[in-house]
């Protein structure tokens, strides 16, 4: 009798065709992710088109990635589910990248998560409430069809050996198909790790990698040639070329970094009824200026703002990385601050916008700053259009923080805000007072009309700073310079400069210093203008000021950035020799001098209040009322008439206590 032959296994087969599903699924996720990461929705086909014919390897790289993460589904009985939280999750952060891509010109990366509820509570400034609400409710919609898939959805029913055996093939295969696709991608230059761009990097390579890559990817590699006989050749080098100076110690130095300002002149085929900026025009004109090649491009103010204030290269951390919100989180590093404490001044850090973003309250006492005020510590300010403070606020509070320290010099670094994105694409003003008569895109229009009304606002700040600070008998040195280009659709070819990376600078005096143009990367920014009164401590300052033309410059500048932040110190002899602050919030402390009752209310009355101030008492937050720096209403009863037994907590938007008084 003849044998019959094996029945097929038709198990494997249904495991075989599940994980086809797995596939196109992947690739299906993955295309709807590249056309959100290109912007397809919106602006055509065209950018996704050339991404998939030209990187066809980088785009099979980007499914294998999100293949890898569904296979784990094989081993689950709940496959469907899997399935669904991991699409979801590709999908939302695509959606993501897109929408940020519409309204800033810096990609989704992983540091964007380290700020996402700052990034929440910022979110109106861009979506009206008719889109909150659908995002609210597609929020709900997803979430409810994830429960419904775990309790209710489809489940395997095969053994758990069963499971196991399919669950490895899948990640085996999967685990193989990524790694032959990346290697090949890589072959073929069509992957790289070396982001120059990171928003071209995207388009170039695909979101779901250079997302994992700024992930994987961060901090600073070790040099070749690390050891410390470099540093000491560093040292030879700065000293050969030391330029011989003596300090001029009663200069305040006044730093205001501008939120997205450029002069709208230097965008090629704009033209105005009128110069929105004739500040900074005639500060062009007769200060020292030039161009200022930033990190960033449309967002990522943190990191104009750490190249400036330390001197480090920001593109030499990993792509898309804070270093606000990695290294210097617990790292102390030389700083202008520091530079100038070494000849007694007191540094004071200003920002009218939330203390806690990109974790300044933090971060700035290892920056050597001496007090910080933040918008929780200002009295009640105006606001654009799109909810971002307004800056003529901060002349008072320049001019305060100068006050602080009649008998000594000060540093006062402050950041702005008003020009910041969102900026409209409907029209918003009815009558601008700077018209827009033509511009190189016609889509930008009404957003360049209100750009240029914001900008022109805050040329009126400038206006007011330098006057400010003329009638004022102390010798100053002002520093003025935008942090990036705003998010306006700009291209290189539409800036005077050639460049999305180029801003410019601008260095005032009060006391006849020489006009001197030259164009500088941000980290050199600072050493440029100290050395215009003498200063040349510290060894990051005194290197920017003496060996910018040296061959090595660059490799030297990784060199010392990598020494102090993940090295062994041997720039300072195994050591740092800076230590962190005991950084005040605000600038003068928060006091509560009387306490009343009037008509069923109670009031307290004291100095330095703002709108952020909470009355606590036996640890209890009150409800409470600003109404003036002076005077502030409770809405309960306080249980005592003793206004010693009462305190001030500062409480941002999140409920984060940024500082409390008065009650220990």
């Amino acid at each position: 009798m003849k044998r019959s032959e094996k029945a097929p296994d038709t198990g494997a087969r249904r495991e075989f065709r599940v994980f086809l599903y797995f596939v196109l699924l992947a690739l299906a996720v993955t295309l709807i992710v590249e056309a959100f990461n290109h912007k397809a929705f919106t602006d055509g086909p065209a950018s996704l088109l050339r991404y998939l014919t030209r990187s066809p390897m980088a785009f099979l790289t980007n499914a294998a990635i999100l293949l890898t993460a569904l296979a784990p589904a094989m081993f689950l009985r709940r496959r469907v589910f899997w399935c669904g939280v991991v699409s979801i999750l590709w999908l939302a952060g695509g959606a993501a990248n897109g929408f940020i891509l519409i309204n800033r010109m810096t990609p989704f990366t992983v540091a964007d998560l380290t700020v996402f509820n700052t990034g929440l509570d910022t979110l109106p400034n861009y979506l009206s409430k008719p889109y909150l609400i659908l995002l609210g409710a597609g929020v709900a919609l997803a979430a409810v069809g994830l429960g419904v898939l775990f309790w209710k959805g489809p489940r395997n029913r095969r053994s758990g050996r069963r499971r196991l055996l399919a669950g490895l093939a899948a990640v085996l295969v999967s685990a193989g198909a990524l790694a032959g696709s990346w290697a090949l991608a890589f072959q073929l230059d069509q992957l790289s790790t070396v982001f120059s761009n990171l928003a071209f990097a995207y388009e170039d390579y695909g979101f779901s990698y250079c997302f994992f890559q700024t992930w994987l990817n961060r901090g600073i590699r070790r040099p070749a040639g690390y050891d410390a006989g470099e540093f000491a050749r560093i040292r030879e080098l700065i000293a050969k070329d030391a330029r011989e100076a003596e300090p001029q110690e009663d200069v305040n130095v006044v730093m205001v970094q501008l939120e997205s300002f450029i002069d709208p002149k230097e965008i090629q085929g704009l033209v105005m009824s009128t110069d929105p900026v004739p500040n900074w025009t005639a500060l062009k004109e007769n200060c020292s200026s030039g161009y200022l090649t930033m990190p960033v491009v449309g967002a990522g103010t943190a990191n104009s703002e750490c190249e400036v204030l330390t001197g480090m290269s920001t593109r030499l951390f990993g792509p898309g990385e804070y270093p606000y919100r990695t290294c210097l989180m617990d790292k102390t590093v030389e700083s202008v601050a520091y530079d100038l404490k070494e000849h007694g001044y007191a540094a004071h850090a200003i920002h009218n916008h939330r203390a806690a973003f990109y974790s300044r309250n933090r971060v700035y006492a290892d920056l050597g700053f001496d007090d910080f005020t933040g918008l929780e510590y200002m009295p009640k300010v105006s606001v654009t259009m799109k909810n971002w403070a307004k800056d003529r606020v901060l002349t008072s509070q320049i001019e305060k923080a100068l006050d602080t320290t009649p008998d000594g010099p000060d540093l006062v670094f402050t950041v702005t805000v008003q020009s910041h994105g969102k900026y409209p694409r409907e029209r918003v003003l009815e009558d601008p007072a700077v018209r827009v008569l033509t511009c190189p895109d016609e889509e930008y229009r009404y957003a360049l009309e209100y750009y240029v009304d914001q900008v022109r606002q805050v040329d009126q700040f400038i206006g007011e700073l330098t006057e400010m600070l003329s009638r004022r008998q102390e010798r100053t040195l002002l520093v003025l310079y935008g942090d990036h280009l705003p998010a306006l659709g700009l291209q290189g070819k539409d800036m005077a400069s050639g460049s999305l990376y180029k801003t410019e600078y601008v260095i005032w005096d009060n006391f006849g210093l020489k006009q001197e143009d030259e164009d500088l990367y941000a980290y050199q920014l600072s050493a440029a203008a100290l050395g215009r009164i003498g200063v040349t401590d510290g060894v990051m300052n005194a290197f920017h000021q003496s060996c910018r033309e040296e061959p090595s410059y660059r490799r030297d500048l990784k060199l010392l950035q990598y020494d102090v932040l993940y090295g062994k110190n041997y720039l300072y002899g195994g050591q740092t020799p800076y230590q962190p602050t005991e950084l005040q919030m605000g600038m003068e402390p928060i006091t509560i001098t009387g306490l009343w009752e009037k008509d069923g209310a109670w009031y307290a009355a004291g100095e330095n209040f703002s709108p952020y101030c909470q009355v606590v008492r036996d640890g209890k937050r009150l409800e409470t009322e600003y109404l003036s720096p002076y005077l502030l209403r409770l809405t309960e009863d306080p249980e005592t008439t003793d206004a010693g037994e009462l305190g001030i907590q500062v409480v941002d938007q999140h409920n984060e206590v940024l500082s409390e008084t008065g009650t220990e």
